[in-house]
């Protein structure tokens, strides 16, 4: 059995890890996710990320933008130093040239600025969580898109529900051939996580424009100001363009 002073002493240890965690988030967020020794970013869950985009999302926009992009780089940057150094460390022309090189790297579409599937491809996370931002081949049009919405959304609400988004998550991590290693629990934490990132207006339930920032399309006019509320005469309309064949699952080609 623990003697007081061996369990005071314990309780004090913690107490100062869990104020020196603390400290460092206020300092710099990015820290708490490195290796003490190495410095290398750990695997992060997918609550993690979350956290880690809306921290640095401060806007709530969907984009880590402005100065949410230079606080960001800063402290992604000056965490990765062996010696505990401010992210004011990193001067503006420091940034400047790090913020070149980042968004040439990461920055996919090119439009000066940071969507969450961009982030995810920088940030290591656990691989099925990964695999959900991962459509290296978007879908060709909104057509496209329109029949995956019909097939997903069961009940015709013009919503993708909870549930019927877990089952497109289930989908598409079947289809990479990942789905026996992710338990029931997981695959909640995901579909949370999810809602949590693309929804928006915090119904919790997907509307077009919300699904069409996690479903990739090359031409997406679903994302157009139009579509950014769900009068049911706009959602009807789209659907008289979409043809009733239903969806053949060897429709996700993303990872192909």
């Amino acid at each position: 059995m623990e003697s007081p002073s061996a369990a005071t002493a314990s309780a004090a240890a913690a107490a100062a890890a869990a104020k020196r965690v603390q400290i460092e988030k206020a300092h710099n967020f990015m820290r708490q996710y490195r290796d003490p020794e190495s410095r290398e970013l750990k695997k992060l869950s997918a609550n993690q990320f979350m956290d880690v985009w809306a921290h640095y999302d401060k806007d709530g926009n969907g984009y880590i933008e402005g100065t949410e992009l230079d606080g960001f780089l800063r402290e992604f940057v000056s965490s990765a130093n062996a010696t505990d150094i401010s992210p004011e460390a990193v001067t503006d022309t420091m940034l400047e040239e790090l913020k070149s090189c980042f968004m040439e790297a990461y920055d996919d579409n090119q439009d000066g600025k940071i969507d969450i599937r961009e982030l995810a491809q920088l940030l290591p996370m656990e691989e099925n969580f990964l695999l959900l931002f991962r459509f290296d081949n978007p879908l060709e049009s909104s057509v496209e898109f329109m029949k995956i919405w019909r097939e997903y959304d069961t009940d015709n609400s013009g919503y993708i529900e909870a549930d019927e988004l877990k089952n497109f998550l289930r989908d598409l991590l079947k289809e990479a051939k990942k789905i026996n290693d992710v338990s029931e629990d997981k695959l909640i934490e995901y579909t949370d996580t999810m809602l949590q990132v693309f929804d928006a207006n915090k119904d919790g339930r997907l509307q077009l424009s919300e699904m069409a920032k996690l479903l990739p399309v090359k031409e997406n006019f679903l994302c157009r100001q139009v579509f950014k509320v769900s009068a049911g005469l706009k959602y009807t309309f789209a659907f008289t363009c979409v043809p009733s064949k239903p969806l053949n699952p060897s429709n996700f080609n993303y990872y192909r």
